[in-house]
């Protein structure tokens, strides 16, 4: 019997590792489908970012109290697992706590600290789940995340308050087998726990068999949870748990206000000011901007699968304030949908042979690009480092240079700045005229 069960386990683990990193290596390609792009400079600085921003979720306590429940709903979630290790050994060699007999007392004090964080994690996740679906924080209920995402938060919320219960229960039914002396329970004894020992006056009244079989259920279903949880997670908005290190590696360290200019039209502007510089051999770049994912940098696709969706970015936009269209994390929303509509067809047809649809227009609206201020408030609040504007500006270069879609005020601008140097419609001459007429 023992044995079949360690058969079935490493079976249920092998496959839960080997789906994981299948869906993993798919998103991995799905990333992969933007452009290169180098990014390998200031390596101290970059690796001072993950460890502020991912680690430490610096701009999570921009709201303190936010900051607080996020964190220890994390990191609780993170160090209580470590405890996985220990369920693994025990499902392939068919031990029981096989920690406890290395670690001596300490395992005690391991397993307290676990039982505590459970606890807390518990305790937040409610709070959370509240703050979503009955105060109904606005940021939180917006329309951006009708439908799926907002299933999607509840959702691991509820699967953490579920694991962490098991956790306890599982821990409450083994320290009472120990007090009773039954069978393998007693080879490594642990004594009761600081959390999980409150819970025996109500397992007190059940027999061995029972206990046994509430043990084994919880040891189980808490394991099976973890793998499940693992394999949700890539289809989730909680795929920033992983993704948040290598985009606060990777996240762009020029101030906020510094724009990436293509340099052919930066050459040409050059040229319009100094025609003496003008050359004949200078390649003409094939499109201008973005329209579809494969027209984006692989750092854009990264940031859009590494959003979590809460919604600072939206809350802090002038424009999604002032009740325009534009919503930033739709826009990261709007591109991960399309990377992954293009990664299925990928899946499907060994390629990608392209389709009727495209990220601008079909996933992104006209409207929404020209609501766009840049002012840089969605990359500011972001916490995981998260750049919109970016793909804004390519979407509606694209748009402007490629389509010659823009509103009648901006292709004013366009033709002064052309013929002026300057936004308004007067000659470079007159430009000093204003200190003559004082």
């Amino acid at each position: 019997m023992q044995f079949a069960q360690q058969v079935l386990f490493i079976s249920i683990t092998a496959l839960a590792v080997i789906l994981f990193f299948r869906k993993a290596a798919q998103i991995r390609r799905n990333i992969g489908l933007g452009l290169h792009k180098e990014i390998n400079d200031h390596k101290p600085q970059r690796w001072r970012n993950v460890l502020l921003l991912a680690f430490g979720q610096k701009k999570m306590f921009q709201n303190p109290l936010v900051g607080v429940l996020h964190f220890f709903v994390y990191a609780g979630f993170i160090i209580i697992n470590i405890e996985l290790l220990e369920i693994v050994l025990d499902g392939v060699f068919g031990t029981h706590r096989i920690f406890a007999g290395w670690l001596g007392g300490f395992y005690k004090v391991l397993i307290n600290s676990f039982e505590v964080l459970a606890v807390i994690v518990i305790v937040f996740c409610i709070v959370f789940l509240i703050r979503r679906n009955v105060l109904r924080v606005k940021r939180l209920a917006h329309k951006d995340l009708n439908g799926w995402p907002k299933s999607d938060a509840n959702y691991i919320l509820i699967t953490e308050i579920i694991l962490m219960l098991l956790f306890l229960k599982m821990n409450a039914a083994d320290t009472l087998l120990q007090l009773r002396g039954v069978g393998h329970y007693t080879q490594n004894l642990t004594g009761n726990f600081i959390m999980s020992q409150h819970l025996h006056s109500i397992l007190d009244i059940f027999n061995n068999s029972v206990l046994i079989f509430t043990e084994r259920t919880c040891w189980w279903l808490h394991i099976l949870g973890i793998f499940t949880f693992l394999n949700y997670l890539p289809y989730s908005k909680h795929l920033h748990i992983l993704l948040a290190f290598p985009n606060a590696y990777y996240a762009r360290l020029e101030p906020m206000c510094k724009m990436e200019n293509m340099p052919s039209v930066q050459r040409e502007v050059l040229f319009a000011m100094q025609p003496e510089l003008a050359t004949t051999d200078a390649a003409t770049p094939e499109k201008f901007g973005a329209k579809d994912i494969a027209d984006l940098s692989w750092k854009n696709l990264l940031d859009a699968y590494t959003c979590t969706e809460c919604g600072r970015c939206t809350a802090a936009c002038p424009a999604s304030i002032t009740g325009k269209l534009l919503s930033p994390r739709k826009i990261m929303m709007d591109t991960r949908d399309r990377a992954e509509e293009i990664g299925k067809a990928i899946n499907k047809n060994k390629e990608w042979v392209g389709d009727d649809k495209s990220l601008l227009h079909d996933y992104i609206t006209v409207e929404e690009l020209r609501a766009c201020t840049s002012c840089n408030a969605c990359v500011q609040e972001c916490p995981v480092s998260i750049n919109p504007l970016d793909i804004i500006l390519q979407l509606r270069r694209c748009l402007v240079m490629e389509e010659s879609n823009a509103p009648q005020e901006w292709s004013a601008m366009f033709s002064n700045v052309e013929n002026n140097f300057a936004p308004w419609k007067f000659s470079p001459d007159d430009r000093d005229k204003w200190m003559t007429d004082v």
